[in-house]
Protein backbone atom coordinates (compact mmCIF):
# COMPACT_ATOMS: atom_id res chain seq x y z
CA UNK A 1 0.00 0.00 0.00
CA UNK A 2 1.31 3.45 -0.87
CA UNK A 3 2.27 5.48 2.18
CA UNK A 4 3.94 8.58 3.51
CA UNK A 5 6.82 7.93 5.89
CA UNK A 6 7.22 10.30 8.87
CA UNK A 7 10.52 10.55 10.74
CA UNK A 8 9.83 11.30 14.40
CA UNK A 9 12.36 13.53 16.15
CA UNK A 10 10.33 13.93 19.34
CA UNK A 11 7.86 16.68 18.49
CA UNK A 12 4.67 16.79 20.56
CA UNK A 13 2.72 16.87 17.28
CA UNK A 14 4.48 14.24 15.15
CA UNK A 15 1.55 11.82 15.20
CA UNK A 16 -0.74 14.72 14.39
CA UNK A 17 1.03 14.98 11.03
CA UNK A 18 0.16 11.36 10.43
CA UNK A 19 -3.40 11.84 11.61
CA UNK A 20 -3.96 14.77 9.23
CA UNK A 21 -2.69 12.72 6.31
CA UNK A 22 -4.76 9.68 7.33
CA UNK A 23 -7.79 11.98 7.19
CA UNK A 24 -6.94 12.52 3.52
CA UNK A 25 -7.19 8.75 3.01
CA UNK A 26 -3.46 8.00 2.88
CA UNK A 27 -1.62 5.50 5.06
CA UNK A 28 1.23 6.91 7.16
CA UNK A 29 3.99 5.17 9.07
CA UNK A 30 5.93 6.89 11.86
CA UNK A 31 9.46 5.71 12.70
CA UNK A 32 12.24 7.12 14.85
CA UNK A 33 14.16 9.85 13.04
CA UNK A 34 17.49 8.03 13.27
CA UNK A 35 16.20 4.70 11.91
CA UNK A 36 18.36 3.23 9.10
CA UNK A 37 16.33 3.54 5.88
CA UNK A 38 16.41 -0.01 4.52
CA UNK A 39 14.74 -1.16 1.32
CA UNK A 40 12.05 -2.82 3.44
CA UNK A 41 11.22 0.44 5.24
CA UNK A 42 11.16 2.41 1.99
CA UNK A 43 8.92 -0.08 0.20
CA UNK A 44 5.77 1.63 -1.14
CA UNK A 45 6.85 4.99 0.34
CA UNK A 46 5.83 7.93 -1.88
CA UNK A 47 7.35 10.70 0.21
CA UNK A 48 9.08 11.43 3.53
CA UNK A 49 8.26 14.07 6.14
CA UNK A 50 10.82 15.07 8.78
CA UNK A 51 9.03 16.15 11.96
CA UNK A 52 9.76 18.84 14.51
CA UNK A 53 11.71 18.30 17.73
CA UNK A 54 12.39 19.94 21.10
CA UNK A 55 16.13 19.62 20.35
CA UNK A 56 18.54 21.71 18.28
CA UNK A 57 20.45 20.36 15.29
CA UNK A 58 23.70 21.76 16.72
CA UNK A 59 23.09 20.14 20.13
CA UNK A 60 21.60 16.69 20.79
CA UNK A 61 19.24 16.48 17.83
CA UNK A 62 18.93 13.05 16.25
CA UNK A 63 20.75 12.59 12.94
CA UNK A 64 19.03 11.03 9.95
CA UNK A 65 20.28 8.23 7.76
CA UNK A 66 22.06 10.07 4.93
CA UNK A 67 20.41 7.71 2.47
CA UNK A 68 17.36 9.94 2.72
CA UNK A 69 19.05 12.51 0.45
CA UNK A 70 19.84 9.91 -2.22
CA UNK A 71 16.65 7.84 -2.23
CA UNK A 72 14.95 9.97 -4.89
CA UNK A 73 11.77 10.56 -2.85
CA UNK A 74 10.13 13.93 -2.21
CA UNK A 75 11.08 15.36 1.20
CA UNK A 76 9.32 17.86 3.44
CA UNK A 77 10.93 19.21 6.60
CA UNK A 78 8.74 20.69 9.33
CA UNK A 79 10.38 23.07 11.84
CA UNK A 80 13.30 20.98 13.20
CA UNK A 81 12.96 18.76 10.13
CA UNK A 82 13.65 21.77 7.91
CA UNK A 83 16.64 22.75 10.07
CA UNK A 84 17.91 19.15 9.96
CA UNK A 85 17.82 19.12 6.15
CA UNK A 86 19.47 22.53 5.89
CA UNK A 87 22.29 21.66 8.31
CA UNK A 88 22.89 18.22 6.76
CA UNK A 89 23.20 19.70 3.27
CA UNK A 90 25.65 22.50 4.10
CA UNK A 91 23.56 25.33 5.53
CA UNK A 92 23.72 27.01 8.95
CA UNK A 93 21.24 26.87 11.83
CA UNK A 94 21.65 29.21 14.79
CA UNK A 95 19.64 30.38 17.83
CA UNK A 96 17.11 33.12 17.24
CA UNK A 97 17.60 36.42 19.06
CA UNK A 98 13.90 36.18 19.88
CA UNK A 99 11.88 32.94 19.87
CA UNK A 100 8.92 32.61 17.52
CA UNK A 101 5.92 31.02 19.25
CA UNK A 102 2.21 30.89 18.43
CA UNK A 103 0.51 32.64 15.54
CA UNK A 104 3.00 34.47 13.28
CA UNK A 105 2.33 36.07 9.90
CA UNK A 106 4.15 34.54 6.95
CA UNK A 107 4.49 36.12 3.53
CA UNK A 108 4.98 33.84 0.53
CA UNK A 109 6.11 35.50 -2.69
CA UNK A 110 5.42 34.50 -6.26
CA UNK A 111 8.17 34.40 -8.84
CA UNK A 112 8.90 32.61 -12.08
CA UNK A 113 10.04 29.06 -11.55
CA UNK A 114 12.28 28.42 -14.54
CA UNK A 115 14.18 25.77 -12.59
CA UNK A 116 14.32 21.98 -12.57
CA UNK A 117 11.86 21.74 -9.70
CA UNK A 118 9.48 24.33 -11.17
CA UNK A 119 6.48 22.02 -11.64
CA UNK A 120 6.67 20.61 -8.12
CA UNK A 121 7.27 24.03 -6.61
CA UNK A 122 4.30 25.57 -8.40
CA UNK A 123 2.20 22.67 -7.15
CA UNK A 124 3.47 22.99 -3.56
CA UNK A 125 2.96 26.74 -3.40
CA UNK A 126 -0.67 26.43 -4.44
CA UNK A 127 -1.25 24.93 -1.01
CA UNK A 128 -0.86 28.47 0.32
CA UNK A 129 -3.38 29.91 -2.15
CA UNK A 130 -6.66 30.79 -0.34
CA UNK A 131 -8.57 30.41 -3.62
CA UNK A 132 -7.75 26.68 -3.69
CA UNK A 133 -9.73 24.54 -1.22
CA UNK A 134 -8.75 21.26 0.36
CA UNK A 135 -11.37 19.52 -1.82
CA UNK A 136 -9.74 21.05 -4.91
CA UNK A 137 -6.44 19.51 -3.87
CA UNK A 138 -7.88 16.11 -2.98
CA UNK A 139 -9.82 15.86 -6.23
CA UNK A 140 -7.62 17.72 -8.71
CA UNK A 141 -4.04 17.39 -7.47
CA UNK A 142 -2.60 16.60 -10.95
CA UNK A 143 -3.74 20.03 -12.19
CA UNK A 144 -2.18 22.09 -9.40
CA UNK A 145 1.14 22.52 -11.20
CA UNK A 146 -0.61 24.29 -14.09
CA UNK A 147 -1.95 27.03 -11.81
CA UNK A 148 -0.01 30.18 -11.01
CA UNK A 149 0.98 30.52 -7.34
CA UNK A 150 -0.05 33.78 -5.72
CA UNK A 151 1.92 36.06 -3.41
CA UNK A 152 0.07 36.12 -0.11
CA UNK A 153 0.22 36.51 3.66
CA UNK A 154 -1.28 34.07 6.15
CA UNK A 155 -0.97 33.16 9.83
CA UNK A 156 1.12 30.09 10.61
CA UNK A 157 1.77 28.35 13.95
CA UNK A 158 5.37 28.65 15.13
CA UNK A 159 7.21 26.93 17.99
CA UNK A 160 10.97 27.23 17.67
CA UNK A 161 14.06 28.97 19.01
CA UNK A 162 16.45 28.37 16.09
CA UNK A 163 16.48 29.63 12.53
CA UNK A 164 18.27 29.23 9.21
CA UNK A 165 21.03 31.83 8.95
CA UNK A 166 22.47 30.41 5.73
CA UNK A 167 20.61 28.24 3.22
CA UNK A 168 22.21 25.03 2.01
CA UNK A 169 23.33 25.08 -1.65
CA UNK A 170 20.40 24.67 -4.03
CA UNK A 171 17.73 25.97 -1.64
CA UNK A 172 15.75 29.15 -2.15
CA UNK A 173 13.74 31.11 0.40
CA UNK A 174 10.24 31.96 -0.80
CA UNK A 175 8.46 32.52 2.54
CA UNK A 176 9.41 34.91 5.34
CA UNK A 177 8.11 35.32 8.91
CA UNK A 178 6.88 38.64 10.25
CA UNK A 179 10.21 39.30 11.97
CA UNK A 180 12.21 38.53 8.84
CA UNK A 181 13.39 34.92 9.17
CA UNK A 182 13.01 32.06 6.65
CA UNK A 183 9.61 30.38 6.89
CA UNK A 184 9.33 28.44 3.59
CA UNK A 185 12.19 27.15 1.42
CA UNK A 186 12.33 24.98 -1.70
CA UNK A 187 15.12 23.24 -3.56
CA UNK A 188 15.81 24.46 -7.08
CA UNK A 189 16.26 21.00 -8.59
CA UNK A 190 14.94 18.32 -6.24
CA UNK A 191 11.41 17.86 -4.82
CA UNK A 192 12.52 19.02 -1.38
CA UNK A 193 10.54 21.50 0.68
CA UNK A 194 10.70 22.94 4.16
CA UNK A 195 8.47 25.03 6.42
CA UNK A 196 9.56 26.59 9.70
CA UNK A 197 6.05 26.34 11.17
CA UNK A 198 3.67 23.48 12.05
CA UNK A 199 1.01 22.94 9.34
CA UNK A 200 -0.31 19.91 11.25
CA UNK A 201 -1.88 21.93 14.10
CA UNK A 202 -5.42 23.18 13.65
CA UNK A 203 -4.47 26.79 14.45
CA UNK A 204 -2.25 27.06 11.35
CA UNK A 205 -4.05 28.65 8.42
CA UNK A 206 -3.85 26.54 5.26
CA UNK A 207 -2.10 23.80 7.25
CA UNK A 208 -4.12 20.90 5.86
CA UNK A 209 -3.87 22.28 2.32
CA UNK A 210 -0.06 22.58 2.60
CA UNK A 211 0.24 18.96 3.71
CA UNK A 212 -2.22 17.86 1.03
CA UNK A 213 -0.34 19.45 -1.87
CA UNK A 214 2.82 17.68 -0.75
CA UNK A 215 1.08 14.32 -0.38
CA UNK A 216 -0.99 14.44 -3.57
CA UNK A 217 0.50 17.10 -5.81
CA UNK A 218 4.19 16.40 -5.23
CA UNK A 219 4.17 12.74 -4.11
CA UNK A 220 1.21 11.65 -6.33
CA UNK A 221 -0.09 9.38 -3.58
CA UNK A 222 -3.37 7.48 -3.90
CA UNK A 223 -6.22 7.71 -1.39
CA UNK A 224 -6.75 4.17 -0.12
CA UNK A 225 -6.77 4.35 3.70
CA UNK A 226 -9.92 4.32 5.89
CA UNK A 227 -10.83 3.81 9.54
CA UNK A 228 -12.55 0.58 8.49
CA UNK A 229 -9.26 -0.68 7.12
CA UNK A 230 -7.47 0.39 10.29
CA UNK A 231 -9.96 -1.55 12.43
CA UNK A 232 -9.51 -4.61 10.23
CA UNK A 233 -5.73 -4.53 10.65
CA UNK A 234 -5.87 -3.87 14.41
CA UNK A 235 -8.32 -6.72 14.97
CA UNK A 236 -6.15 -9.08 12.95
CA UNK A 237 -3.06 -8.09 14.94
CA UNK A 238 -4.90 -8.47 18.25
CA UNK A 239 -6.17 -11.94 17.36
CA UNK A 240 -2.73 -13.10 16.25
CA UNK A 241 -0.88 -11.70 19.26
CA UNK A 242 -3.36 -12.71 21.96
CA UNK A 243 -4.38 -16.08 20.59
CA UNK A 244 -6.27 -18.07 23.22
CA UNK A 245 -4.83 -16.11 26.17
CA UNK A 246 -7.01 -14.08 28.49
CA UNK A 247 -6.87 -10.29 28.39
CA UNK A 248 -7.52 -7.81 31.16
CA UNK A 249 -8.48 -4.22 30.44
CA UNK A 250 -8.57 -1.61 33.17
CA UNK A 251 -11.68 0.44 32.50
CA UNK A 252 -11.89 4.06 33.64
CA UNK A 253 -15.31 4.83 32.22
CA UNK A 254 -13.97 7.37 29.73
CA UNK A 255 -14.09 7.23 25.95
CA UNK A 256 -10.63 5.68 25.48
CA UNK A 257 -10.93 2.64 27.72
CA UNK A 258 -14.56 2.05 26.73
CA UNK A 259 -13.66 2.00 23.03
CA UNK A 260 -10.70 -0.27 23.78
CA UNK A 261 -13.13 -2.58 25.60
CA UNK A 262 -15.54 -2.55 22.66
CA UNK A 263 -12.65 -3.40 20.32
CA UNK A 264 -11.70 -6.40 22.45
CA UNK A 265 -15.30 -7.60 22.74
CA UNK A 266 -15.75 -7.30 18.95
CA UNK A 267 -12.47 -9.14 18.26
CA UNK A 268 -12.14 -11.93 20.82
CA UNK A 269 -14.53 -14.46 22.35
CA UNK A 270 -16.16 -12.68 25.30
CA UNK A 271 -14.94 -15.46 27.63
CA UNK A 272 -11.35 -14.28 27.08
CA UNK A 273 -12.08 -10.64 27.90
CA UNK A 274 -11.91 -9.49 31.53
CA UNK A 275 -12.80 -5.88 32.26
CA UNK A 276 -11.76 -4.46 35.61
CA UNK A 277 -13.07 -1.17 36.89
CA UNK A 278 -11.35 0.24 39.96
CA UNK A 279 -13.46 2.74 41.91
CA UNK A 280 -10.68 4.87 43.35
CA UNK A 281 -12.95 7.39 45.00
CA UNK A 282 -11.54 9.89 42.49
CA UNK A 283 -14.27 9.39 39.91
CA UNK A 284 -17.03 11.66 38.62
CA UNK A 285 -20.48 11.58 40.19
CA UNK A 286 -22.36 8.26 39.64
CA UNK A 287 -19.43 6.98 37.54
CA UNK A 288 -19.48 3.39 38.75
CA UNK A 289 -23.17 2.78 38.03
CA UNK A 290 -22.83 4.35 34.58
CA UNK A 291 -19.77 2.28 33.67
CA UNK A 292 -21.47 -0.96 34.68
CA UNK A 293 -24.50 -0.19 32.54
CA UNK A 294 -22.48 0.73 29.44
CA UNK A 295 -20.17 -2.31 29.55
CA UNK A 296 -22.99 -4.77 30.10
CA UNK A 297 -24.74 -3.27 27.08
CA UNK A 298 -21.58 -3.91 25.03
CA UNK A 299 -21.80 -7.60 25.93
CA UNK A 300 -19.18 -7.89 28.68
CA UNK A 301 -19.36 -11.25 30.47
CA UNK A 302 -16.50 -10.83 32.96
CA UNK A 303 -16.87 -7.40 34.58
CA UNK A 304 -15.00 -6.97 37.86
CA UNK A 305 -15.71 -3.86 39.93
CA UNK A 306 -13.21 -3.13 42.70
CA UNK A 307 -13.98 -0.60 45.43
CA UNK A 308 -10.67 0.89 46.57
CA UNK A 309 -11.42 4.45 47.67
CA UNK A 310 -9.85 3.96 51.10
CA UNK A 311 -6.58 2.65 49.65
CA UNK A 312 -6.16 5.46 47.14
CA UNK A 313 -6.97 8.26 49.56
CA UNK A 314 -4.61 6.74 52.14
CA UNK A 315 -1.80 6.52 49.54
CA UNK A 316 -2.36 10.15 48.53
CA UNK A 317 -2.41 11.49 52.08
CA UNK A 318 0.11 14.29 52.52
CA UNK A 319 1.12 14.32 48.85
CA UNK A 320 0.83 17.64 47.02
CA UNK A 321 3.22 17.45 44.05
CA UNK A 322 1.26 16.59 40.87
CA UNK A 323 3.86 14.18 39.47
CA UNK A 324 4.05 12.39 42.83
CA UNK A 325 0.28 12.06 42.85
CA UNK A 326 0.23 10.68 39.30
CA UNK A 327 2.93 8.09 40.01
CA UNK A 328 1.32 7.12 43.32
CA UNK A 329 -1.97 6.46 41.58
CA UNK A 330 -0.29 4.61 38.70
CA UNK A 331 1.66 2.36 41.05
CA UNK A 332 -1.37 1.62 43.20
CA UNK A 333 -3.46 0.84 40.12
CA UNK A 334 -1.04 -1.94 39.22
CA UNK A 335 -0.81 -3.14 42.83
CA UNK A 336 -4.59 -3.36 43.13
CA UNK A 337 -4.85 -4.90 39.69
CA UNK A 338 -2.29 -7.62 40.48
CA UNK A 339 -3.98 -8.43 43.77
CA UNK A 340 -7.43 -8.60 42.22
CA UNK A 341 -6.22 -10.55 39.18
CA UNK A 342 -4.80 -13.17 41.52
CA UNK A 343 -8.33 -13.64 42.84
CA UNK A 344 -9.62 -14.24 39.29
CA UNK A 345 -7.42 -17.26 38.70
CA UNK A 346 -6.08 -16.08 35.33
CA UNK A 347 -2.99 -17.80 33.99
CA UNK A 348 0.39 -16.04 33.97
CA UNK A 349 0.08 -15.58 30.20
CA UNK A 350 -2.73 -13.03 30.38
CA UNK A 351 -2.23 -9.70 28.59
CA UNK A 352 -2.81 -6.31 30.17
CA UNK A 353 -4.63 -4.03 27.70
CA UNK A 354 -4.78 -0.26 28.16
CA UNK A 355 -6.65 2.50 26.35
CA UNK A 356 -3.53 4.65 26.03
CA UNK A 357 -3.60 7.20 23.20
CA UNK A 358 -0.65 8.60 21.29
CA UNK A 359 -1.06 11.91 23.12
CA UNK A 360 -0.54 10.08 26.44
CA UNK A 361 2.65 8.49 25.12
CA UNK A 362 4.15 11.58 23.53
CA UNK A 363 3.40 13.89 26.49
CA UNK A 364 5.04 11.30 28.75
CA UNK A 365 8.18 11.31 26.58
CA UNK A 366 7.42 7.83 25.21
CA UNK A 367 6.76 8.52 21.54
CA UNK A 368 8.26 6.65 18.62
CA UNK A 369 11.69 8.26 18.88
CA UNK A 370 13.96 9.01 21.84
CA UNK A 371 13.87 12.81 21.82
CA UNK A 372 10.41 13.64 23.15
CA UNK A 373 10.34 15.71 26.34
CA UNK A 374 8.14 14.76 29.29
CA UNK A 375 5.21 17.16 29.63
CA UNK A 376 3.39 15.11 32.26
CA UNK A 377 3.31 11.53 33.46
CA UNK A 378 0.32 9.43 32.49
CA UNK A 379 -0.80 6.65 34.83
CA UNK A 380 -0.76 4.17 31.92
CA UNK A 381 2.70 5.26 30.80
CA UNK A 382 4.93 6.83 33.43
CA UNK A 383 4.56 4.45 36.37
CA UNK A 384 7.65 2.29 37.07
CA UNK A 385 5.40 -0.73 37.54
CA UNK A 386 3.69 -0.13 34.18
CA UNK A 387 7.13 0.22 32.60
CA UNK A 388 8.13 -3.11 34.13
CA UNK A 389 4.99 -4.74 32.73
CA UNK A 390 5.73 -3.23 29.34
CA UNK A 391 9.24 -4.70 29.31
CA UNK A 392 7.83 -8.20 29.69
CA UNK A 393 5.86 -7.72 26.49
CA UNK A 394 2.52 -8.29 28.23
CA UNK A 395 1.06 -4.81 27.65
CA UNK A 396 -1.12 -4.11 24.59
CA UNK A 397 -2.26 -0.60 23.68
CA UNK A 398 -4.45 -0.92 20.58
CA UNK A 399 -5.25 2.81 20.45
CA UNK A 400 -1.68 4.08 20.83
CA UNK A 401 -1.54 5.48 17.28
CA UNK A 402 -4.81 7.40 17.58
CA UNK A 403 -5.95 10.81 18.75
CA UNK A 404 -9.12 11.48 20.71
CA UNK A 405 -11.27 12.42 17.73
CA UNK A 406 -10.13 9.29 15.89
CA UNK A 407 -11.05 7.19 18.92
CA UNK A 408 -14.54 8.67 18.77
CA UNK A 409 -14.81 7.67 15.10
CA UNK A 410 -13.63 4.19 16.01
CA UNK A 411 -16.19 4.00 18.83
CA UNK A 412 -19.04 4.83 16.47
CA UNK A 413 -17.78 2.21 14.03
CA UNK A 414 -17.80 -0.38 16.83
CA UNK A 415 -21.32 0.54 17.96
CA UNK A 416 -20.48 2.31 21.22
CA UNK A 417 -23.35 4.48 22.50
CA UNK A 418 -23.25 8.04 21.19
CA UNK A 419 -23.52 9.44 24.72
CA UNK A 420 -20.27 7.66 25.63
CA UNK A 421 -18.52 8.56 22.37
CA UNK A 422 -19.34 12.26 22.86
CA UNK A 423 -18.19 12.30 26.46
CA UNK A 424 -15.50 14.81 27.33
CA UNK A 425 -12.03 13.43 28.18
CA UNK A 426 -11.35 12.53 31.81
CA UNK A 427 -7.80 11.98 33.12
CA UNK A 428 -6.75 8.57 34.40
CA UNK A 429 -5.75 9.93 37.82
CA UNK A 430 -9.25 11.42 38.06
CA UNK A 431 -10.10 14.16 40.52
CA UNK A 432 -6.66 13.84 42.14
CA UNK A 433 -5.14 16.17 39.55
CA UNK A 434 -8.13 18.50 39.60
CA UNK A 435 -7.67 19.04 43.32
CA UNK A 436 -4.55 21.16 43.65
CA UNK A 437 -2.57 20.19 46.71
CA UNK A 438 -3.46 17.34 49.04
CA UNK A 439 -6.40 15.12 48.11
CA UNK A 440 -8.99 14.32 50.76
CA UNK A 441 -12.40 12.64 50.74
CA UNK A 442 -14.03 15.94 51.69
CA UNK A 443 -12.41 17.78 48.77
CA UNK A 444 -13.37 14.99 46.36
CA UNK A 445 -16.99 15.28 47.45
CA UNK A 446 -17.02 19.05 47.02
CA UNK A 447 -15.40 18.93 43.58
CA UNK A 448 -17.54 16.01 42.42
CA UNK A 449 -20.80 17.81 43.17
CA UNK A 450 -19.65 21.14 41.71
CA UNK A 451 -18.36 19.52 38.54
CA UNK A 452 -21.61 17.61 38.08
CA UNK A 453 -23.52 20.89 38.25
CA UNK A 454 -21.18 22.45 35.68
CA UNK A 455 -21.46 19.57 33.20
CA UNK A 456 -25.23 19.15 33.56
CA UNK A 457 -25.74 22.87 32.98
CA UNK A 458 -23.61 22.73 29.82
CA UNK A 459 -25.80 19.91 28.50
CA UNK A 460 -29.03 21.64 29.50
CA UNK A 461 -27.96 24.86 27.76
CA UNK A 462 -26.87 23.08 24.55
CA UNK A 463 -23.19 24.01 25.05
CA UNK A 464 -21.68 20.61 25.86
CA UNK A 465 -21.11 19.47 22.26
CA UNK A 466 -19.53 22.80 21.34
CA UNK A 467 -16.77 22.17 23.90
CA UNK A 468 -13.90 19.70 23.58
CA UNK A 469 -13.37 19.41 27.33
CA UNK A 470 -14.93 21.07 30.36
CA UNK A 471 -14.25 20.47 34.03
CA UNK A 472 -13.81 22.08 37.44
CA UNK A 473 -10.64 22.50 39.48
CA UNK A 474 -10.62 22.92 43.27
CA UNK A 475 -7.91 25.39 44.24
CA UNK A 476 -5.86 25.11 47.46
CA UNK A 477 -7.00 28.52 48.70
CA UNK A 478 -10.02 29.88 50.47
CA UNK A 479 -11.53 33.27 49.77
CA UNK A 480 -13.64 35.49 51.99
CA UNK A 481 -17.31 35.75 51.19
CA UNK A 482 -20.70 36.51 52.66
CA UNK A 483 -23.27 33.86 53.55
CA UNK A 484 -26.43 35.54 54.69
CA UNK A 485 -25.23 38.09 57.21
CA UNK A 486 -22.11 36.13 58.11
CA UNK A 487 -18.52 36.39 56.96
CA UNK A 488 -17.31 33.01 55.63
CA UNK A 489 -14.26 31.52 53.94
CA UNK A 490 -15.02 29.18 51.05
CA UNK A 491 -12.98 27.27 48.48
CA UNK A 492 -12.21 28.84 45.10
CA UNK A 493 -13.38 26.76 42.13
CA UNK A 494 -11.90 27.27 38.66
CA UNK A 495 -13.96 26.34 35.62
CA UNK A 496 -12.14 25.20 32.48
CA UNK A 497 -13.72 24.86 29.02
CA UNK A 498 -11.73 24.60 25.80
CA UNK A 499 -12.23 23.97 22.11
CA UNK A 500 -9.89 21.72 20.13
CA UNK A 501 -9.85 19.15 17.35
CA UNK A 502 -7.14 16.87 18.68
CA UNK A 503 -6.13 17.97 22.18
CA UNK A 504 -2.63 19.04 21.11
CA UNK A 505 -3.61 22.69 20.83
CA UNK A 506 -6.63 24.34 22.43
CA UNK A 507 -8.49 27.65 22.60
CA UNK A 508 -10.62 28.96 25.42
CA UNK A 509 -14.33 28.41 24.87
CA UNK A 510 -15.95 31.86 24.43
CA UNK A 511 -18.62 31.44 27.07
CA UNK A 512 -21.75 33.58 26.68
CA UNK A 513 -21.58 35.89 29.72
CA UNK A 514 -25.13 35.11 30.78
CA UNK A 515 -24.48 31.36 30.92
CA UNK A 516 -21.17 31.71 32.76
CA UNK A 517 -22.66 34.02 35.38
CA UNK A 518 -25.70 31.82 35.93
CA UNK A 519 -23.61 28.63 36.24
CA UNK A 520 -21.28 30.34 38.71
CA UNK A 521 -24.22 31.49 40.83
CA UNK A 522 -25.81 28.04 40.76
CA UNK A 523 -22.58 26.41 41.97
CA UNK A 524 -22.01 28.82 44.88
CA UNK A 525 -25.69 28.65 45.90
CA UNK A 526 -25.72 24.84 45.81
CA UNK A 527 -22.28 24.01 47.20
CA UNK A 528 -21.88 25.83 50.51
CA UNK A 529 -18.13 25.07 50.73
CA UNK A 530 -17.44 26.98 47.51
CA UNK A 531 -17.35 30.73 47.95
CA UNK A 532 -15.94 31.93 44.65
CA UNK A 533 -15.84 30.75 41.00
CA UNK A 534 -13.26 31.85 38.42
CA UNK A 535 -12.93 31.01 34.71
CA UNK A 536 -9.61 29.87 33.19
CA UNK A 537 -8.83 31.84 30.00
CA UNK A 538 -5.49 30.17 29.12
CA UNK A 539 -4.94 28.53 25.73
CA UNK A 540 -2.71 25.54 24.95
CA UNK A 541 0.09 26.39 24.50
CA UNK A 542 1.37 27.90 26.72
CA UNK A 543 -0.88 26.16 29.28
CA UNK A 544 -1.83 22.48 29.25
CA UNK A 545 -5.50 21.47 29.24
CA UNK A 546 -5.40 19.99 32.74
CA UNK A 547 -4.04 22.12 35.56
CA UNK A 548 -1.68 19.38 36.77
Amino acid sequence: MEKILILDFGSQTTALIGRRIREFGVYTEIISGDTPLTDVILRDVRGIILSGSPESVYADGAAVDRRIYNCGLPLMGICYGLQRMNADLGGLVEPLPRHEYGGVEVTVRNEKWEIGNGKNTACFLNGFNPEISLDDILNNAPHLSTLTPQSLTFTAWFSHGDTLTQLAPGFRQIGTSAIGFPAVIVHEEKPWFGVQFHPEVSHCQRGSEILAVFVFGVCNTERNWTMERYVEEVRTNLSQRIGANSVLLLISGGVDSTVAGALLLKTLPVEQVHLMYVDTGLMRKDETASVKKVLERLGAKHLHIVYAEREFLAALKGKEDPETKRKTIGDLFITVQEREVAKLGLSDTYFLVQGTLYTDLIESGKGVGKKAHIIKSHHNVGSPLVDAKRKTGRVIEPLDCLYKDEVRKLGRLLGVDEEVVRRHPFPGPGLAIRILGEVTKEKCGILREADAIFIEELKRRGLYDEIWQAFSVLLPVRSVGVAGDSRKYGYVLALRAITSSDGMTADVFPFPSKDLLEISTLITNTESEIGRVVYDVSSKPPATIEWE
